[in-house]
């Protein structure tokens, strides 16, 4: 994009940054993107954050290890699928609580907060499925 083979890389930070362009280097020990057919799985990966006007960008560099899946909604964080009629979360009236937030937003709420997703669906029960308040909750 800006063709920065012989660019000083201080020139380059200058411009980014009127640009609007802020990049930071993150700490991260793991990162796990789970996928459909498995997880993958970076040990010691770089991770850096570059924001652009709000939209933030990460990018990892590293080598990935395959986890395969355990099973439709298995993960690498040692949570199991639901089994019907073997619900702990279910009411009186025979309503599944934990099926009445969807996957989608409770990978949202773990996402933005940065926490476990056992710890993000807690939090959106406690919200009574609100998005907002479950994230300020666990910011």
């Amino acid at each position: 994009m800006f063709g920065g083979g012989g660019m000083n890389p201080r020139k380059m930070k200058q411009m980014m940054k009127q640009m609007g362009i802020d990049v930071e280097e993150l700490d991260a020990e793991r990162v796990v993107i789970e996928t459909a057919d498995g997880d993958l799985v970076f040990d010691g990966a770089q991770v850096t954050k570059m924001d652009a006007q709000g939209q933030e960008t990460y990018q990892i560099v590293g080598s990935p290890k395959e986890v395969a899946d355990a099973g439709a909604g298995g993960s690498a964080g040692g949570e199991t699928p639901a089994v019907e009629g073997d619900d702990p979360d279910a009411t009186a009236d025979g309503a599944d609580v934990v099926d009445a937030i969807p996957e989608e937003d409770v990978a949202l709420v773990a996402e933005r907060a940065g926490v476990p997703k056992s710890t993000a669906r807690e939090a959106l029960e406690n919200a009574d499925g609100d998005l907002a308040t479950a994230i300020a909750e666990l910011e």
